[in-house]
Order: structure tokens, then C-alpha cells, then sequence
């Protein structure tokens, strides 16, 4: 079934995905409105979104997104989540709430469902991917798979993670298709760094420590680190990953401050530790390989806390 079965005739859309987004979120959201849009051409279509990262402001119609997560509408026919559960898409959860139809479209396995209509796979590589098989291939364009393509690339670390399927590639090579300049894409959205990214990075590593006998990487960028280089989150895009790259790492532990006594926690693992299982015990998810969590206390506590679970798991 095609979304577009399942909205019907609806006249108000809308759409959002998770907190702090990230290149699958920003992709799924934006296909999925993008697509939407040639579809329902009268309809009236949102998209609740924090602000995003400079690198997808490629993709149109990002100048649309609403980032003050303020609508005039009080009921919509039909609102979409993406890449999450209603829980972590802030104001826009209201909304999802009283909305006549509830979609949820997801690949975390952490997620049961959050809608009337649920298309959740936890096998799929990215929300991406789910978002195509319900896109009929001919109604999309080339701006539409540069938007997917984005967010497949950035949850598959280009190909590269083992949530990576024989169908995602197949996917890839159908949007490729499409005719836009992938290797450029790949270079923009997923290995290009400002100067403030690679200065953030470069302190990032200066500052990991070894624990665990070396077979865990941790590092933690403070909240006088940010203000220092007048950093956002999306800044710090990346860096888990490159962390995970230490030989002789099992598990990448990386912590940025949020506020005084609140943490976001990305974990990446080679596959001998689930990070989404250590996550889950403390209120976070996401994969095997890749996971996330907000956390209250100290930087120490919290890496004492994730290590010793870590640690358990290794015995």
C-alpha cells in the first residue's frame, strides 16, 4: 500500500520526526512532504522539524519547516511521524494527538507504534528506506531521492553499518537512477566538515580516554567547550562515529553537555557490545550498533553507570 492509499483525501498534513534531526529524519520528513505535495496539490501540508544542519539546506522547501512548531490548525485530516515514536517530537506531539489519522513510520525496534496506521520494520536500515517502499516510484523526482538518499547514507555510514541489506543497496541504486550526482552528495552530507566541526572533533579526540582495558572509547564535549567554539548539537555530528575507529575499541561512548546537569549520550559499537540494549536500560534506544540517550547527573556518573553495563555484558 503507497501512503498516499492510506491519507485518502486528506485536506491538512502534517508531519514530524525526532528531536535534534539528523540526516535520516531531515530526509524521510522532507521525501515524505515533498512527495505529499505533488500528490495533494491543494492540501495544506506542515512540517515540525528543530532547526537543521546548514549541510541539508540543499534539499527544498527546508525554508518551509516550521521550527517554531506553531500552526493555526487545531485538528489535521492526516499527521505522519518519522524515524521515532510521538514521545520524542516535542510540541508536535499535541498535534499528532488530535489529528483524525495517526501514521507512525519507523525502523527503531524500541518503537511498538505510535499510530493508527503503523508501518514499523526494525530490519530496514534507515526510516529512509520505509519511506520509498511507500512512495510509488513513478511520482518521484530527482529532488524527492537526493532527500532519501541523504538519509541513508547518513544512518548506513554510507553502506558501510550491518544494518545495511541486499534491498537497501537495490533501493540506493534505484534512487540513483534519478539522475542527481551521488558522489557529490555523499562528500556534502556525510564526510565534508566545516572548520568548527574539525577543531570540535580534533578536541573531541585529544580529550577520549581508554576504559575498560581499551576496549571502550569515551569522550565528553562540556557545555564551556560549546560556548567556547560557539557550537550547536548538529556540530558534533560524527564524532561517535570517528571514535568507534579506535583499534582494539569494542564501544564508543560520547557524551555532549545540554545543560547543566543533562547529557546526550550516541554509543557505537563494532558488534560485540548492543549498545541499544545498554541504552535501553536507561531510558534511550535506537540499534544494535547505534544507539542514544538523554541522561541527568555528571559526566562521571553517567560514564560509570554506561561502563559498568558495558562491562557486564563482557563477562
Amino acid at each position: 500500500m503507497k501512503i498516499e492509499e492510506v491519507i485518502k483525501d486528506a485536506k491538512t498534513i502534517g508531519i514530524a520526526g525526532h528531536l535534534r534531526p539528523d540526516g535520516d529524519c531531515i530526509g524521510s520528513c522532507m521525501a515524505m512532504y515533498l512527495y505529499l505535495s505533488k500528490i495533494f496539490k491543494d492540501a495544506r501540508i506542515d512540517v515540525f522539524l528543530q532547526e537543521i544542519p546548514d549541510i541539508y539546506s540543499f534539499i527544498p522547501c527546508t525554508d518551509k519547516i516550521r521550527t517554531d512548531f506553531k500552526t493555526d490548525i487545531d485538528e489535521y485530516d492526516a499527521f505522519l511521524i518519522l524515524d521515532t515514536g510521538k514521545d520524542r517530537t516535542l510540541e508536535a506531539e499535541k498535534y499528532f494527538d488530535n489529528a483524525k489519522l495517526k501514521i507512525n513510520v519507523d525502523h527503531h525496534i524500541s518503537n511498538k507504534g505510535s499510530g493508527d496506521w503503523n508501518y514499523i520494520y526494525p530490519e530496514a536500515s534507515s526510516a529512509c528506506e520505509l519511506v520509498y517502499e511507500l512512495m510509488d516510484s513513478d511520482k518521484i523526482d530527482k529532488n524527492i531521492a537526493m532527500a532519501l538518499y541523504s538519509g541513508i547514507i547518513s544512518d548506513t555510514g554510507v553502506f558501510k553499518y550491518s544494518n545495511t541489506s541486499p534491498k537497501t543497496l537495490q533501493i540506493a541504486a534505484d534512487l540513483i537512477g534519478y539522475g542527481f550526482a551521488f558522489d557529490e552528495l555523499i562528500d556534502h552530507v556525510f564526510y565534508e566538515k566545516t572548520f568548527k566541526q574539525n577543531k570540535l572533533l580534533g578536541k573531541a579526540l585529544l580529550d577520549s580516554k581508554l576504559e575498560l582495558d581499551g576496549r571502550a572509547v569515551v569522550s565528553v564535549t562540556d557545555l564551556d567547550t560549546m560556548k567556547e567554539y560557539d557550537a550547536i548539537p548538529c556540530d558534533l555530528e560524527g564524532i561517535v562515529s570517528q571514535m568507534q575507529l579506535t583499534t582494539g575499541a569494542y564501544c564508543a561512548i560520547y557524551l555532549h553537555q545540554l545543560s547543566e546537569d543533562e547529557f546526550k549520550v550516541s554509543m557505537r559499537s563494532n558488534g560485540k557490545v548492543n549498545v541499544a540494549s545498554i541504552a535501553q536500560i536507561f531510558g534511550g534506544g535506537g540499534h544494535e550498533r547505534a544507539a542514544g540517550i538523554t541522561m541527568k547527573g555528571t559526566s562521571d556518573s553517567i560514564i560509570k553507570d554506561i561502563l559498568e553495563k558495558i562491562d557486564a555484558t563482557l563477562k
